[in-house]
C-alpha cells in the first residue's frame, strides 16, 4: 500500500533537498488539524521522493498514466484509465502529458488539503474519526439512504478497479471506523475527495432533453455560482437541447400529426405518416416547427432556473441539496412558472408543425393571423391540461431517476464514485419514458386544444370534454395517439444529449466532476 512505500529508506535523495532541509530549518512545518504534518518537511518530500521513484516504473523521471497504471497495480491499487487520466491532468502544469516530481509533490499537497477538509466535513461528531453513522448522514444530507449495514461495507470492504479486482481495506485495523491516516493513504493517489462527488457525477445528467423540457432543473453549488459555472451548465444544456430537438425533429412533428389527426377511422401508422408529410410538403417539411421549438429553450431554462433558485429558498431547507420531496415541489413551480411564460411559444409550435404548405411564411406571420382570427386567449388554449402534466411528468420522472440511482450507488458506489456513460443514459432514459406515459394523455389533449383552430369546423371544446370525448369515440387507447414516435425519440435524444452536452462543458471550460 501507500502507505509502506511512504516509509521506506530512499537511496537517493530528491531534487532540491537539501534546499529543502535548509528551509524547514528556519521555518516550522505546518501542523495538520487532523494529525500529523501538512506536506512540506524534508523527511515527507523523501517519503514521496521514495514513492514517485516506485510509480516512474520506465525511470525517465516522469510518471504518465501508464506509469501509474503499472506503479499502483503493483502497490496493490488498481485505477481506471480515466481516473488515472485525472491524476495526470490535475498536476501537469507544463502540458507535457505526465508529472515530474516537483508536480507530484505539488498535486499532492494540493489533494491532501482537500482530503482533510473533507474529512473535516465528514467527521461531525469531531472525534478524529469516520463512522458509519457519519457516512450514512453524510449521504441522507445528499437525498441518497443507506442502511447502516451499507455504510460499514463502504468503511470496511473497498474493492479497487473493476468488480472483478482485489479488495482492499480503508478500515485497516478492523476498528469499523477511519482515522486521519486511513483517509489519507486510501485516497491520496485517487482523484475522487469526496463522498458528495458520488451524487454529483449524477447532478448535472439530469440535463437530458427529450423535447418536453419538464424535468425539474438542475442543482448548483456554492462554488459553481460563485466562479459563474452554473451559467456554461445552462448553455451546454441550451445547445445540447437545440442539437437534440433538431435531430428528432421528425418523429416529434409526427407525434403532433397523430395526437390531432389519428383516430379509428383515420389509423395514421409510421410510415405512412412520414409519406404523407413528405408527399405534402417534402423532405424539410419533416422540421416543421422545429425553429419555435429550439428557439424556447434558452428563456424557458432561464426563467425555470432563477425561479427554482427563490423556490429554494423558500422552501426554507437548510442543505445546499434539496430533498427529493423538495425537489419536486420547488421543481414543478419552477416549470409552472417557466411554462406560463413561454406558453405562447408552445402553441405557435403546434401551429407551425400542422401547417400546411404555404400557410405560413413564418413564426411571425403565424402569430399575427392568429392573433387577428382568434385573439389573445388562442395563445393560452391547453394551458390547464399542461400545467396538470407538469406534476406527474416531474413527479415521476424525478422519482424513478432517484430510485434507479440509489440502486446503482447502494450497490456498486463501494468500488467508484463513477457510475459510467451506459447507466446515466438508461437511467435517464427509464425515467423520461415513465414520467412521459404517465402524462401523455394530457399532453395529447393539450395539443388538441392548441390545433382546435387550425381544424375546419371543429368546435371548441373544454379539457374536460374532450377527455369525455375521446373515451367514447376512441377508447382508452386514443389517449395514447402518438406515444409510438414520442418513445422512439427517447433515446436518440437522451444519447445526443449527453454527447453534445459533455463536449459543449469541455469546449466552455466547465470542469467535469
Amino acid at each position: 500500500m501507500v502507505s509502506s512505500v511512504l516509509c521506506r529508506c530512499v537511496a537517493s535523495p530528491p531534487p532540491d533537498s537539501a534546499a529543502a532541509a535548509s528551509s524547514s530549518a528556519s521555518s516550522p512545518a505546518s501542523v495538520d488539524p487532523c494529525g500529523g504534518a501538512v506536506c512540506g518537511g524534508p523527511d515527507h518530500r523523501l517519503r514521496l521522493w521514495s514513492l514517485f521513484q516506485t510509480l516512474d516504473v520506465n525511470r525517465d523521471g516522469g510518471l504518465c498514466v501508464n506509469d501509474l497504471a503499472v506503479g499502483l497495480r503493483r502497490l496493490g491499487l488498481h485505477r481506471t484509465e480515466g481516473e488515472l487520466r485525472k491524476i495526470v491532468q490535475a498536476g501537469d502544469k507544463d502540458l507535457d502529458g505526465q508529472l515530474d516530481f516537483e508536480e507530484f509533490v505539488h498535486y499532492l499537497q494540493d489533494h491532501e488539503k482537500k482530503l482533510r477538509l473533507v474529512f473535516k466535513s465528514l467527521d461531525k461528531k469531531n472525534d478524529g474519526r469516520i463512522d458509519a453513522q457519519e457516512i450514512m448522514q453524510s449521504l441522507r444530507d445528499l437525498g441518497v439512504k443507506i442502511s447502516e449495514q451499507q455504510a460499514e461495507k463502504i468503511l470496511k470492504r473497498i474493492r479497487t478497479g473493476h468488480f472483478w479486482g482485489p479488495v482492499t481495506y480503508m478500515d485497516k485495523n478492523g476498528t469499523m471506523t477511519i482515522d486521519w491516516n486511513e483517509w489519507r493513504d486510501y485516497h491520496l493517489l485517487h482523484p475522487v475527495e469526496n463522498i458528495p462527488e458520488i451524487i454529483l457525477y449524477w447532478k448535472h445528467s439530469t440535463i437530458f432533453d427529450v423535447g418536453e423540457n419538464l424535468t425539474v432543473p438542475d442543482e448548483f453549488t456554492v462554488e459553481e455560482r460563485q466562479t459563474g459555472m452554473w451559467w456554461r451548465h445552462l448553455v451546454a444544456g441550451g445547445g445540447a437541447g437545440a442539437v437534440s430537438r433538431t435531430c428528432t425533429a421528425p418523429l416529434d412533428r409526427l407525434k403532433v400529426l397523430m395526437q390531432v389527426h389519428a383516430s379509428r377511422s383515420n389509423n395514421m401508422c409510421i410510415v405512412g405518416g412520414f409519406t404523407q408529410m413528405i408527399r405534402e410538403g417534402g423532405a424539410k417539411s419533416l422540421w416543421r416547427g422545429n425553429g419555435i421549438n429550439v428557439l424556447k429553450i434558452a428563456p424557458e431554462s432561464a426563467i425555470k432556473f432563477m425561479a427554482y433558485e427563490q423556490i429554494k429558498r423558500l422552501v426554507g431547507s437548510d442543505q445546499e441539496t434539496l430533498r427529493i420531496h423538495e425537489r419536486l415541489v420547488a421543481g414543478s413551480l419552477a416549470g409552472a412558472i417557466a411554462q406560463s411564460s413561454i406558453y405562447p411559444m408552445e402553441v405557435l409550435k403546434t401551429r407551425m408543425a400542422l401547417r400546411k404548405t404555404g400557410q405560413y411564411s413564418g413564426m411571425l406571420d403565424c402569430a399575427r393571423k392568429i392573433l387577428a382570427r382568434e385573439g389573445m386567449t388562442a395563445f393560452y388554449k391547453g394551458y390547464v391540461p399542461n400545467m396538470l402534466g407538469i406534476i406527474p411528468y416531474a413527479g415521476i420522472d424525478l422519482a424513478v431517476y432517484e430510485t434507479l440511482k440509489n440502486a446503482w450507488l447502494q450497490r456498486y458506489a463501494v468500488n467508484s464514485a463513477d457510475p459510467g456513460v451506459f447507466v446515466l443514459l438508461a437511467c435517464g432514459t427509464m425515467s423520461s419514458t415513465c414520467g412521459q406515459l404517465a402524462s401523455y394523455p394530457l399532453a395529447l389533449v393539450r395539443t388538441r386544444m392548441q390545433a382546435q383552430a387550425s381544424i375546419e369546423g371543429a368546435p371548441e371544446v373544454t379539457m374536460s370534454s374532450l377527455f369525455k370525448q375521446i373515451l367514447r369515440t376512441e377508447g382508452a387507447f386514443g389517449l395514447y395517439r402518438g406515444l409510438a414516435p414520442n418513445f422512439m425519440k427517447v433515446i436518440p435524444a437522451v444519447s445526443i444529449s449527453y454527447v453534445v452536452y459533455e463536449n459543449l462543458k469541455i469546449t466552455l471550460g466547465v470542469q467535469s466532476w
